[in-house]
């Protein structure tokens, strides 16, 4: 379950498409422990901004409740031109998790790995990251980077988890809850 959540867009009227009666203020945000895209309900007199990393579960927090999980196409315009920012923060904050991918990633089969999953990684980059990761660990994205001569593998990562939020058709869901 998820813990906190990064706002992709606050509507203070509701969503256009509910009926008059029933708008009640909705933020649009993605969870950042799972990724899942959320539908929040915010406490009444509570104003979010886009970007602010919000509580799911405080007693005291600023959102009432979470009303439903979302599939991409139920975006705003606004929440997904927030997307790609808010999944470069969330992966910015927690890089331990993303580096143990690179660290611990294996093959799929005999012709296909983990590694080649991720946007813009083929067989050369992926041989290069599997030689530097045999010499030690990957400690950092810039070591990552400088070592596998790679100009951002915080934006290959971010790329995979849009990839999987907007729902492309592969059988592995790497970092983006089921």
């Amino acid at each position: 379950m998820e813990s906190y959540a990064r706002v992709l867009d606050y509507l203070p009227n509701g969503r256009a498409d509910e009926r008059g009666f029933r708008r009640e203020p909705v933020a649009i945000a993605v969870g950042e422990s799972e990724l899942k895209l959320l539908e929040l309900i915010p406490r009444p007199g509570i104003q979010l901004a886009l970007g602010a990393r919000i509580a799911l579960r405080s007693e005291e927090g600023s959102i009432d409740h979470v009303r439903r999980r979302i599939g991409f196409e139920e975006l705003t315009a606004t929440a997904r031109s927030e997307l790609a920012p808010a999944l470069e923060e969330v992966v910015r904050s927690n890089p331990t998790k993303y580096l143990r991918f690179f660290n611990e990633a294996q093959p799929i089969s005999r012709r296909a790995h983990l590694l080649e999953l991720l946007p813009g990684i083929g067989k050369k980059t992926m041989e290069t990251i599997l030689e530097e990761r045999r010499r030690r660990p990957f400690a950092t994205f810039e070591d990552l980077n400088t070592r596998a001569h790679l100009k951002s593998s915080e934006k290959l990562v971010v790329g995979r988890i849009e990839q999987e939020l907007i729902g492309v058709e592969d059988n592995y869901r790497i970092f983006v809850a089921p």
